[in-house]
């Protein structure tokens, strides 16, 4: 899929401080090529710079140059630019890695000097390249310039002397400041050298050797302007949008114990052979969102504003959907959705969707939950939409669903075994004598007391077990399975 370049008013970021003056000729020359008759039609570009260290004391990329890069991205993805364009070569050679790691579309550099190939040089298959000693080992041009199409030449080294690195990373190279002398005879050698190989264009792989080129004087074969080049390319808008990987939002903290229990549930749901298939989870762990239940039955503050918020955090960090694994907050998912952005997954909705698909014929559902959650209703207007009715433990019972969920000894305070079970069993027990034989588990919390997915009642019934936090687990693994196969069909 192509950008669109004319949907919307696109921003630039270009990074500078890697060669400063290099940056800023690809500055200057992108804000050129731009189609405008006022000042009004250019694009938003933000031109950043920072002193950095290592710049101009190794062709190597190193640690400090990656981490400087990404941090640049980083602002400029917090002040709303879409765009990154990223002036060095040798940073290209790691681009797979801040490609991986930033939502923003980086331009590439390498990818522009081929199309400009292509499109000026149809018939030309030897590219000479004028490239530093990290990026000339690095292959970083046959990868890009691949056999059979092209063949790709440097200058060759005559003994220790690399010409093109020393023209511009030497004490007296261009990235010292001197852009006559020195510099312009070592590059002059080295095309000469290229042309002597059979090279019918030369492409410079150093953005520096652009501010010379003028001093270079007359080749015998075309020499690309690379900085200019990769102006009209960022221009153009025509290269491919950046791979999206979906990516999970998850409300945590509405228990702890439940959010890991979620987590666990995703990762064992999801079709994976190596850590990289996995799925991408953001979690805003936040257990000081005010007790729903509390709330819906009592007069504990209202946990409304802190859910929107916990939201909003997962939204603004780029999760394509949100699950909240508690049962009780879904009875405020419908007064915070309207204002976001990205669907919450229902837990409640897909339970019972995953309900009636599975068991036809059911007629009535046992819910175990917390007090908010069925004084809500959410669950019975879930049920009665799919012409299901809900049977719910007696309040005598529901008090001790409640002292296994919130007791001093129930499961929130960490418990699994000893009161908080036998008031489980007690609750279930009470709903297979009334004939029930489905049981929804709603509240996150229970399946931690209840792992299996049958239970066998005194009187010898089995009454199957429903688990709403591995019914979401498996459709948000769902959605990001179908996302990626998408993404592959591009």
């Amino acid at each position: 899929m192509m950008r669109d370049n004319m949907q919307g008013r696109r921003s630039f970021g270009v990074i500078g401080g890697l060669g400063p003056l290099a940056s800023a000729d690809v500055f200057f020359k992108l804000v050129k090529s731009t189609p405008a008759t006022g000042d009004a039609d250019h694009f938003d570009v933000v031109f950043e710079q920072h002193p950095f260290r290592g710049a101009g004391a190794t062709s190597a990329a190193t640690i400090e140059r990656k981490l400087y890069i990404f941090d640049l991205i980083r602002a400029f993805e917090k002040r709303g630019i879409d765009t990154v364009v990223l002036p060095c070569f040798l940073s290209h050679t790691f681009m797979d890695e801040l490609k991986a790691n930033s939502p923003l579309q980086i331009v590439d550099m390498i990818e522009a000097l081929r199309n400009h190939v292509r499109r000026k040089f149809p018939s030309v298959r030897r590219i000479g390249v004028l490239a530093s000693d990290y990026t000339r080992q690095d292959g970083l041009f046959e990868r890009y310039f691949s056999a059979p199409e092209f063949e790709v030449v440097h200058p060759r080294i005559d003994g220790t002397t690399d010409l093109v690195t020393r023209a511009v990373y030497g004490e007296d190279g261009i990235k010292s400041g001197h852009l006559l002398g020195q510099p312009v005879a070592l590059l002059r050698g080295a095309c000469d050298d290229l042309i002597a190989q059979g090279a019918e264009v030369i492409v410079p792989g150093m953005t520096e050797i652009a501010l010379i080129a003028d001093e270079l004087g007359k080749l015998g074969v075309p020499m690309i302007d690379s900085n200019l080049a990769y102006a009209q390319y960022v221009v153009s808008g025509q290269y491919e949008s950046p791979v999206k990987l979906f990516k999970v939002g998850v409300v945590g903290g509405i228990g702890p114990a439940a959010t890991v229990d979620f987590m666990q549930k995703i990762v064992r749901n999801t079709p994976a052979k190596r850590d990289q298939d996995h799925i991408k989870l953001v979690v805003e762990q936040n257990p000081q969102i005010p007790d729903r239940t509390d709330n819906l039955i009592g007069d504990g503050p209202d946990p409304t504003i802190s859910l929107y918020a916990t939201c909003k955090k997962l939204e603004t960090g780029d999760a394509d959907i949100i699950a909240i694994p508690c049962n009780t907050a879904h009875a405020f998912v419908q007064r915070i959705q309207p204002y976001l952005n990205i669907p919450i997954v229902n837990m409640l909705t897909v339970t019972v969707q995953t309900l009636r698909d599975s068991f036809p014929s059911l007629r009535e559902v046992g819910l175990l939950a917390t007090s908010g959650t069925v004084a809500s209703g959410v669950y019975r207007e879930a049920l009665e939409a799919e012409g299901l009715r809900q049977i719910v433990a007696s309040p005598m019972l529901q008090a001790r669903v409640m002292n296994a969920i919130y007791g001093e000894k129930g499961v929130k305070a960490g418990y699994t075994t000893g009161q908080c079970l036998d008031d489980i069993h007690a609750a279930l027990q009470s709903l297979a004598d009334e004939g029930v034989e489905v049981v929804i588990l709603g509240c996150t919390e229970l399946p931690l007391l209840l792992p299996h997915a049958f239970w066998l009642s005194a009187s010898g019934q089995t009454i199957t077990l429903v688990d709403p936090t591995d019914i979401l687990a498996k459709r948000c693994v769902g959605y990001a399975t179908a996302a990626a196969q998408l993404e592959a069909q591009r």
